[in-house]
Parts: structure tokens; C-alpha cells; sequence
């Protein structure tokens, strides 16, 4: 049976997890690859990326993982290059990488907030404007940045950066989208909400007395009573790359169990 990512290539930055369980970017590997695509498998981390391809291919698809700062040009065009080199085209670009940098306009300095932007918008930047011309030489292609809720709404965490960063990212995709639309090449984001992955336990759990209690108030937070999964943005993700979402270009989808529309 023929999946919709048969031999297509999807390059995942971010394919690894900060922690145990399913963050969003190894979550969308692992969809991509049962989707029927092939997957490079971009992180800082290369044992985290290894795991990903290891459960890819336990699962009977093709993987490689590849270590790269995607903060740093040099090393994204050797990546790159790699993953041409090695699968010969690359259908689908998707920036999972970021982070918070927690403190107030008060109290954040000047190197959390570049680190910040860095993590969040050069990356996207660098690696789009890597993989871009790839694209349009094929005639083809589909980029899915993750963006954040955050782009858009003030969640009551203190992190200014990641307000700030998270919005441009959703500028970028829509200025990118518009300007390679006749090129064949869609560009769209995703704003998670609340979710429940790896991410949170490490970057957001200080903000609370205990993991519980980050837990039970996340989740009572949420108009559907639970924080969403790595697998809500995974699935979206393959969606938005695929040829069933052929018209859909620009957008900045939230999943958010409802969060963004609640008074």
C-alpha cells in the first residue's frame, strides 16, 4: 500500500528528545518514517538522534542521524550537503529545535536572550536558507516550522525571548510561504499549546513546587482537561507536508486542544 512520503525525503532538526518519552520532534520523525518517508535525523545530540533511528528502523523504515548545531552556518551546509549526498533530494524541511530562556524583562540578560533567539529563529533561518534552493531546483517542496502558542498569547510563563522569538518565526513562515509559493514550495508553522513531552520537565518544571503539581495545573489550564502529546504536532506536522494539504500555505496552525480560542 502506497504511504503519502514514499520516497521522499524529511529532514528533521530537532529528531532527537531532551528526556525520556516522545518531544515533538522525535515524535514527528518517527510519523514521517511511518508515512513511508526516508529520514535525516538532525541533533546536537547524536545519541538522541541515534534512538530515533533506531526505533525508525526497528520499525522497518530508512533513518540516518546526523550531529549538527543548527545555530552555526558552517555546519548546517556541511549537513546538508551530507543529506543530499546521501539520499539525493530533500522534500521536507522540519525546524523542531528551541527553547525557553526563563526570566523577566528585568532579570533576563542579554546572552540568555540571544541564545534564545538564536535557538528559536537563526536555526530556522539558517537551515531554510540551506535547504531552500535544494527546493527550488526540484520544483518541490515543504517546510513545517514549530513555532509556540506562545507567538501569539501570553501563556504567564516569564520568557520574553520566547514570546518575541516564537512570533518571528510565524512572520518568517509567512513572508517565506508568500515568496516561494509560485516556486512549488509550501511553508507553514505549528503553535503548540500545553503539551505534555520531555521539553517541559527540563525547561519549565522550576516554575513550579513539583512535577505533580506542573502536571495538574497544565493540564486544568487546558479547555479539554489534558496537555496535548508530541504526537498531536507529529501528526499535524505530516499533514501539512503532504500532498493532502497541497493548497494549504502560510499558516500557523495552532494545536492546542482549544487554548487559543477560549475567552
Amino acid at each position: 500500500m502506497s504511504r503519502r512520503f514514499d520516497g521522499r525525503v524529511a529532514m528533521v532538526c530537532g529528531a532527537g528528545a531532551v528526556g525520556p518519552g516522545w518531544g515533538n520532534g522525535k515524535a514527528a520523525a518517527v510519523q514521517y518514517a511511518r508515512d513511508g518517508a526516508m529520514v535525516a535525523a538532525i541533533d546536537i545530540n547524536i545519541e538522541s538522534a541515534n534512538e530515533t533511528v533506531e526505533i525508525i528502523r526497528s520499525e522497518g523504515g530508512t533513518a540516518v542521524a546526523w550531529c549538527c548545531d543548527v545555530t552555526k552556518r558552517d555546519p548546517i551546509t556541511q549537513v546538508v550537503a551530507e543529506v543530499l549526498a546521501h539520499f539525493g533530494h530533500i522534500d521536507v524541511l522540519h525546524n523542531n529545535v528551541g527553547l525557553p530562556a526563563m526570566g523577566t524583562m528585568e532579570t533576563l540578560d542579554e546572552a540568555e536572550w540571544d541564545h534564545a533567539m538564536n535557538m528559536n529563529l537563526k536555526s530556522v533561518f539558517l537551515t531554510c536558507q540551506a535547504v531552500l534552493p535544494i527546493m527550488v531546483r526540484q520544483g518541490k517542496g515543504a517546510i513545517v516550522n514549530i513555532s509556540s502558542l506562545a507567538a501569539i498569547r501570553y501563556t504567564g510563563y516569564p520568557y520574553p525571548a520566547y514570546y518575541a522569538s516564537k512570533a518571528a518565526v510565524n512572520h518568517l513562515t509567512a513572508s517565506m510561504a508568500l515568496e516561494y509559493a509560485k516556486k512549488g514550495i509550501r511553508v507553514n508553522a505549528i503553535m503548540p499549546g500545553m503539551m505534555d513531552t520531555p521539553h517541559i520537565y527540563k525547561a519549565i518544571a522550576g516554575q513550579y513546587a513539583s512535577h505533580e503539581e506542573m502536571v495538574e495545573k497544565r493540564n486544568a489550564f487546558c479547555p479539554t482537561g489534558r496537555m496535548g502529546t508530541g504526537w498531536d504536532i507529529a501528526k499535524a506536522a505530516a499533514f501539512l507536508a503532504s500532498d493532502e494539504a497541497q493548497y494549504i500555505t502560510g499558516q500557523c496552525l495552532a494545536v492546542d486542544g482549544g487554548f487559543s480560542v477560549r475567552a
